[in-house]
């Protein structure tokens, strides 16, 4: 490994290393605020380091990685995701039963793990990455040992993801035996070599399809979705709506490019079946939901499935789409997850919709900052998610996909109503006495705050001046990424 190689992954050494350096805090027994108040610096150091090595990009690192333009979009996008949900960490945890502090090892572990994932090539670099992330995710889940509700979340994600790893492995062998490579490059050589669709190269898609199906929580891979959401702590919910999606879509976009999957006909007719059934699925779940983490869970199923409505052209249009789509989705649900986690109390999360009757007229700016987000996830113009859900029904437009896009258009009208039925909770009258505010630190409180401030900042910015976003993105995508049109 030379000099340019190694400079090119030192956002991704930095990011290792802020596990270590926590385990050392701990170790000299170092309070929670020195421990949350390390891991955001050492996250900025990686902010800072990815902008150091910007014009060094793009760089491969044989066999393994690649670190180029759609790297750094994702892995920006994961980095952001993590400065603020380590901030709802704080406040979250610091009024919990359990030690906050092994907790942000666990955290940098699993987004070292999708940071792994959006620079991989290699079977075995998105094994390594997709572990990590599932391991970390394991513990996040059931980290709240004493309640009930948690452990079994924690129990169930592990015994599920165990199976889609065992079907990811096999769909990995399969193609290896097919092709004699487990590099994207040698693989896509290979079956242009061959010149026709291998029954192996087939079946080893479809299991792996069924992995990556699990990991994004898509019908019919998605019972464990709002179980895992329901029981695990807010932010670690926030960490599985957000960062894990970001890394497998990452991997998946990469390794389509490579092949050419769109171009087979099969695996077209398979990710237009996940994505109808997930959007109409997550939509029709999510309308009797009172639990709002649940409901958030189902939301995100058929979130994902207007992703992959972007993903199904495979060309420059559906993959900006994507992205941008990826980046609105992700910043939203960042702030209403930031709601919830500043609504929770000590002994349980505020995530009954009883919980939020009337929260306008007790605060206006979390009641505010939660319309939005929910505006946003309906795709409501001046959002982010309007412009997001525009891009990607025009890639879809663009390649005649008229089935997917028509039922996106429908089910997005299903969400509007469960979204505006908690809208309209908020700005509802009620006698509840609600739970004080929390008795933090004050530097914290006003952290927090800012961090949702920055958020909705960001969903009406990107809604209103959405140029500044996808020229960003093409201009990444310009390094490096080799965009194959369809």
């Amino acid at each position: 490994m030379d000099s340019l190689q190694l400079q090119a992954l030192l956002p991704f050494i930095v990011l290792a290393s802020a596990s270590v350096v926590i385990i050392l805090l701990i170790a000299a027994r170092q309070s929670h605020t020195v421990i949350q108040i390390t891991g955001f610096l050492m996250m900025c150091l990686v902010v800072l380091a990815m902008w150091y090595v910007r014009d060094v990009l793009p760089r491969a690192i044989m066999p393994l990685l690649v670190v180029d333009g759609m790297a750094a979009v994702f892995t920006g996008l994961i980095v952001f995701c993590v400065l603020i949900i380590g901030l709802f960490s704080f406040i979250y945890f610091e009024e919990r039963e359990e030690n906050p502090k092994e907790y942000y090892i666990l955290i940098f572990l699993g987004t070292l793990g999708a940071a792994v994932l959006t620079i991989s090539r290699h079977f075995i670099s998105v094994f390594i990455g997709l572990e990590l992330l599932s391991i970390s995710l394991y513990a996040l889940i059931a980290y709240l040992r004493n309640r009930n509700n948690a452990v079994e979340a924690g129990m169930k994600y592990l015994v599920l993801a165990a199976m889609s790893s065992a079907f990811l492995l096999f769909g990995m062998a399969l193609i290896y035996m097919d092709t004699g490579s487990m590099d994207f490059d040698g693989i896509a050589k290979q079956l242009q070599t061959q010149g026709h669709s291998p029954a192996l190269f087939v079946t080893g898609i479809g299991l792996m399809m069924v992995a990556v199906c699990f990991k994004l929580a898509l019908v019919p891979f998605h019972l464990w979705a709002a179980d895992v959401y329901q029981g695990a702590p807010v932010p670690v919910t926030n960490f599985i709506a957000t960062v894990s999606k970001i890394g497998v879509f990452a991997v998946l976009v990469r390794f389509a490019q490579a092949v050419q999957l769109q171009s087979y006909h099969f695996a077209v007719i398979i990710i237009s079946f996940v994505a109808i059934v997930s959007m109409v699925g997550g939509n029709l779940l999510a309308i009797k939901q009172q639990n709002i983490k649940r409901l958030l869970a189902y939301s995100s199923i058929a979130h994902l499935g207007y992703l992959l409505v972007a993903f199904l052209p495979g060309n420059a249009a559906g993959i900006e789409a994507g992205m941008f789509y990826l980046f609105a989705y992700s910043i939203t649900l960042l702030a209403a997850f930031g709601i919830v986690t500043m609504l929770s109390g000590r002994q349980a999360d505020a995530d009954q919709l009883e919980a939020y009757r009337g929260l306008y007229w007790r605060n206006p700016l979390m009641g505010a900052i939660l319309t939005v987000a929910l505006l946003s996830l309906a795709g409501i113009p001046l959002t982010a998610g309007f412009i997001g859900k525009f891009a990607v029904l025009n890639a879809g437009v663009q390649q005649q996909l008229w089935l997917p896009v028509i039922v996106l258009v429908i089910t997005s009208v299903i969400g509007l109503y469960y979204y505006l039925r908690i809208i309209s909770t908020l700005f509802a009258e009620t006698q509840v006495i609600f739970p004080k505010e929390k008795s933090l630190h004050p530097l914290f409180v006003a952290g927090t705050y800012g961090a949702l401030l920055v958020l909705l900042i960001l969903l009406l910015g990107a809604g209103i001046f959405p140029s500044a976003v996808i020229d960003g993105i093409k201009n990444f995508l310009c390094q490096g990424f080799r965009i194959i049109n369809f």
